[in-house]
């Protein structure tokens, strides 16, 4: 497991399934927010690959992020579109309703940078957010991430178009936290 100052990065369990589903995935406007496309519901055991793991699939790791002290699943991070030919990748994460708030975006942020620049030996690992997500940009920002953009309108959400910011972090500016 991956150790963060306040949470863990860990394999993804069965059980932790259908908390994902039931608390992130099946709320609408909250997965309109987080993914790419429109909202669909998950059918119960289906094998939805974001919330069933394909170990075999090289271009994304995903985890459940736990609670250090007891272990409680507080979301969901994932290094997605890995290049290892550029040295790059994408950071996502999900944060449950009731565990949000309280810090763990910004530490599951510095727990992804240390995957993908220590464990990985990436280059660079870019985040793309809605502009009016204030948690995740402060929690980019705490972590070094720099705004290189913005996309206008380039996000179809609920229907309205937002503007999403683009954000970098290259691995020699990355400040190490020697937590992790």
């Amino acid at each position: 497991m991956l150790r963060g100052n306040q949470i863990g990065l860990r394999a993804r369990h069965e059980d932790d399934i259908p908390v994902l589903r039931t608390e992130l995935y099946d709320d609408v406007v909250n997965s309109s927010r987080a993914e790419g496309g429109p909202w669909r519901p998950i059918t119960p055991g289906s094998k939805d690959p974001r919330l069933v793991v394909d170990d075999k699939n090289q271009g994304s790791v995903q985890f459940s992020v736990v609670e250090l002290e007891g272990g409680t699943l507080v979301g969901t991070a994932t290094l997605w579109g890995i290049d290892n030919h550029n040295r790059s990748a994408h950071i996502g994460l999900g944060v449950l309703p009731s565990s949000r708030g309280k810090g763990y975006g910004t530490d599951v942020v510095a727990a992804l940078c240390h995957y993908g620049f220590v464990v990985r030996g990436l280059q660079r690992l870019q985040i793309e957010t809605l502009a009016d997500n204030a948690a995740m940009l402060r929690s980019a920002e705490r972590n070094g991430f720099v705004r290189e953009g913005v996309l206008r309108s380039s996000a179809w959400v609920m229907g309205e178009f937002l503007d999403e910011v683009l954000l970098g972090l290259l691995v020699q500016d990355w400040k190490r936290d020697s937590k992790v």
